[in-house]
């Protein structure tokens, strides 16, 4: 046989499109060429391949052979084609004798010495493969994360190993068991917050519904610290929400276990001075950014005036849809961006005088000029965290309630809403929560001066119900009056932020 057909994947942001590698190998000077939109990496691997072969007790063929990866106008990139084209060489060379391989695929990078190393991104692949029905063949060191596909994935050491599993002589391990990593031991409560009882109440609802959420308050009050306690009430993940945080964080190079861990809801919080790129993805072979990084978890912005407007401004669209698109010259890239936005501001660059005049400040009012009314408008709870008085931060004993028993209610809150729509409430759309919110004719009359006296916008408005709707599942009963004045106090501060803004 001089020509063989395997199958490998490519890596296209979070999608793994088939690649088929074709070899042919014909009469000539020997030679070895690779076309196909090969990248530096993958027209280097021709030498990894010639050394593999040969350090594995084959013989590569002395005569012209041709390699192509199809489909041809895309670009392929990295190792992970390696262990592909040498089993295609083998074949093509008829040293495997007659092989079907039309159920395998294969990914792995090749040292010289014939082992296979692992590659980035290989739980796409891995989906992919399952969904066609194939057999994958791939690194030891990516076993953990093909384990969390059930499929039917086997991995190997070395390209001697992969040979005698296809010639039968011996099978392959097969990637069989799920991570049982525990939780790292720094896992943050709700009982470590003193005081609070409004933050506390919004970070409640804020994890009941996935809403977005902006605590205000002078420096040293615990924004940061109510923040860092959002993971620890939010509700289980599904499987697929899982397997979704997974293929992310597979793309970006992460390790499961050391960087991230299965089952757990990241949470992000990038430094001030990120660019937008770092913030939503980018560079010349688009990577997921922090907002994608943060998928089905909390993306975290500390000091959000100190964040450059500009950077601030490419999360509108990510915020509305929860995808980032990301366009270049070669293509366009999709990753997803579900996130939950918490930030944390103080109203003023100087100390804290107290009273709603510290919002109306001059030194206030350029401080916030740093932030666009738009870019508030999606934030849909708006909570302001005052200093602790010096009695409850120094005597106060007691306990806050421990993270466990808000959880409870969350998930059960949760479950209303996935019987009743199947998603969070903030991913319901508007027609959506006004058949659903039922308000009567005196509640309607009520919204319609709130929101001319709040002057909130229409987006602003179908926010106030969604998080309505929120409460009202929290106690398990219809939406009620009293349930749209609370989620109308969440919206006081953006008056107060919007005059300053728009001043």
């Amino acid at each position: 046989m001089s020509l063989a057909t395997i199958y490998s994947r490519a890596r296209v942001g979070v999608s793994s499109p088939l690649v088929t590698v074709e070899t042919h190998i014909s009469n000539g000077l020997p030679s070895l060429n690779i076309v196909g939109l090969p990248e530096a990496a993958v027209r280097e691997a021709k030498d990894r391949v010639r050394s593999a072969i040969i350090n594995s007790h084959f013989e590569f063929p002395t005569r012209r052979v041709t390699i192509n990866l199809a489909p041809a106008d895309l670009p392929k990139e990295g190792g992970r084609y390696d262990l592909a084209i040498a089993i295609s060489v083998l074949v093509a060379s008829g040293q495997l004798g007659e092989l079907n391989l039309r159920d395998t695929e294969f990914i792995g990078e090749l040292a010289l010495s014939g082992d296979i190393r692992g590659v980035p991104g290989l739980l796409p692949s891995a989906i992919a493969c399952h969904h066609a029905n194939r057999q994958l063949i791939l690194p030891e060191d990516n076993q953990q994360e093909a384990a969390l596909v059930e499929g039917d994935a086997v991995f190997a050491k070395h390209l001697t190993q992969v040979t005698a599993h296809l010639l039968k002589l011996s099978k392959l391990p097969a990637c069989v068991s799920k991570p049982t990593e525990p939780l790292p031991l720094d896992h943050k409560d709700m009982r470590d917050v003193k005081g609070q009882y409004q933050a506390r109440r919004a970070l409640e609802v804020a994890a009941a519904g996935g809403h977005n959420l902006l605590f205000i308050g002078p420096a040293g009050t615990g924004k940061t610290m109510l923040a860092s306690r959002l993971p620890s009430i939010m509700p289980a993940m599904t499987e697929a929400e899982a397997l979704a945080v997974a293929s992310v964080q597979s793309v970006a190079g992460r390790k499961m276990g050391l960087d991230w861990y299965w089952s757990e809801r990241p949470f992000r919080s990038p430094h001030h001075s990120c660019s937008a790129a770092a913030l939503v993805g980018g560079g010349s072979i688009p990577k997921p950014g922090e907002a994608s990084l943060a998928h089905c978890g909390v993306l975290f912005l500390d000091e959000l005036p100190e964040f450059d407007r500009k950077v601030l401004e490419v999360l509108r669209e990510p915020l509305e849809n929860g995808e980032v698109h990301i366009s270049r010259a070669r293509g366009q890239v999709t990753f997803p961006a579900r996130f939950q936005l918490v930030a944390a501001m103080n109203a003023s660059n100087e100390a804290y005088s107290g009273g709603q005049d510290y919002y109306q400040s001059s030194a206030s009012q350029k401080y916030l000029k740093k932030l666009s009314a738009p870019f508030l408008d999606r934030i849909d709870l708006h909570v302001e965290v005052p200093p602790l008085p010096s009695d409850v931060l120094v005597n106060a004993q007691e306990e806050g309630e421990c993270s466990a028993y808000v959880r409870e209610r969350v998930e059960l809150a949760v479950a209303r809403q996935r019987a009743r729509q199947g998603v969070q409430n903030a991913l319901l759309s508007g027609r959506q929560l006004e058949a659903i919110c039922a308000l009567s004719e005196e509640d309607k009359q009520f919204m319609q001066q709130a929101l001319e006296k709040l002057k909130l916008s229409a987006r602003a408005y179908h926010r106030v119900l969604k998080v309505a709707l929120t409460l009202a599942d929290l106690n398990d009963s219809p939406v009620t009056r009293a349930h749209l004045m609370e989620s109308l106090s969440y919206r006081k501060m953006e008056k107060t932020l919007s005059m300053a803004v728009s001043s």
